[in-house]
């Protein structure tokens, strides 16, 4: 049996298996007009939620939802279903179950997409980053290896994110503000606000942390990131107001009120970061975030052609700082994430970076 019948037998069990109501490339209109319903209501649940008993009465029936990524991976399985060769729909299915620490499921998932579509190198790329933060070395090696045969450049420009990534792991947490020497940048990452655009605790130790390297650097600009709305507000918007009520001259600081995520955080306020052209930036969240926080600014600044320095500076989120050192398996599959996302690889293509 050559390799292309055997590919091809594969397929059609794969789709027995997985339950696809569909083998057509080209779907109706009216399944193509459900799939844009499905996918629509799937991204509406990640960003804000919903009626669980009201998504299971219309979209999936005899389907017990247990909270809103339900929703969101559930609308992308219906969605696959009725498209099973669409590679956007299983990637949307495989990033939902990363986020639901499903991780099996994922790689899973990704495997899919690659017993399809044997040379889609984002499949592939995702596949050996999970497996590698899991543990298992020999799918990493093994993908890793299949990929550089078709892709060796933009395989081993992966391989050199991953090692930056892997250094933020170990990096040494800074709690205490510090001096910097030469052009330098602060760069404060928001948190959700609460009802009414109050801010959290969480987001107040950040800002007092942020007050602190201020006073310690008062020439430095500032960079409030956070365009997430309650009550009508921005968290940067509300950042800045704290900072400003406490001393630190309005005009030190910039607004990134776009950013709905991290991976935002680090898109937005690196646009800014160009514009300032610092030669050091000390970025600063809490400690259980800074690992992700600079692998994806970093990797956003290479993006961009920028030579940056980075340090960070925590609002200590642990006990102490021995315990905040440590890296957790969901921490390390987040950082990965988030790096790969802030890369290109969309987790929802084309709906949701």
């Amino acid at each position: 049996m050559n390799k292309k019948i055997m590919l091809l037998s594969s397929f059609i069990g794969l789709i027995l298996l997985t339950g696809c109501t569909s083998t057509s490339k080209y779907p109706s209109s009216e399944e193509q007009n459900k799939i844009t319903q499905l996918t629509q209501t799937g991204i509406h649940y990640y960003w804000h939620g919903g009626d669980l008993s009201k998504a299971e009465k219309e979209f999936f029936k005899g389907i017990t939802l247990k909270g809103k990524y339900d929703v969101v991976e559930n609308s992308f399985k219906e969605a696959s279903l009725l498209s099973p060769y669409r590679t956007d729909l299983r990637f949307g299915i495989a990033s939902t179950q990363i986020i639901e620490k499903k991780t099996t499921d994922a790689l899973n998932t990704y495997k899919e997409i690659l017993a399809i579509y044997p040379e889609n190198f984002e499949a592939g790329i995702l596949l050996a980053g999970y497996s590698k933060q899991i543990g298992d070395m020999k799918t990493y090696s093994d993908t890793i290896e299949n990929l550089k045969k078709n892709n060796p450049e933009k395989t081993q420009a992966y391989l050199n994110k991953f090692e930056n990534a892997d250094k933020n792991m170990n990096i040494q947490l800074n709690t205490q503000a510090f001096k910097v020497n030469g052009k330098h940048a602060i760069v404060i990452l928001g948190y959700a606000l609460g009802e009414n655009g109050v801010m959290k605790p969480t987001l107040i130790e950040r800002l007092k942390q942020g007050l602190a390297l201020h006073r310690k650097n008062p020439k430095s600009p500032i960079i409030v990131s956070g365009g997430v709305q309650k009550g009508g507000v921005t968290e940067a918007f509300v950042m800045k107001n704290w900072l400003v009520s406490n001393g630190v001259p309005a005009y030190l600081i910039h607004m990134d009120d776009q950013a709905k995520d991290t991976v935002g955080n680090a898109i937005y306020s690196t646009e800014i970061l160009a514009k300032l052209a610092p030669e050091n930036v000390t970025l600063i969240s809490s400690a259980s975030h800074i690992r992700r926080g600079l692998s994806v600014f970093e990797e956003a600044a290479n993006l961009k052609g920028l030579n940056l320095n980075y340090t960070n500076l925590v609002y200590l989120d642990y006990p102490t700082v021995q315990e905040a050192q440590k890296v957790s398996e969901a921490e390390k599959l987040v950082i990965y994430r988030d790096l790969i996302r802030t890369s290109g690889i969309w987790a929802y293509p084309g709906i949701q970076q």
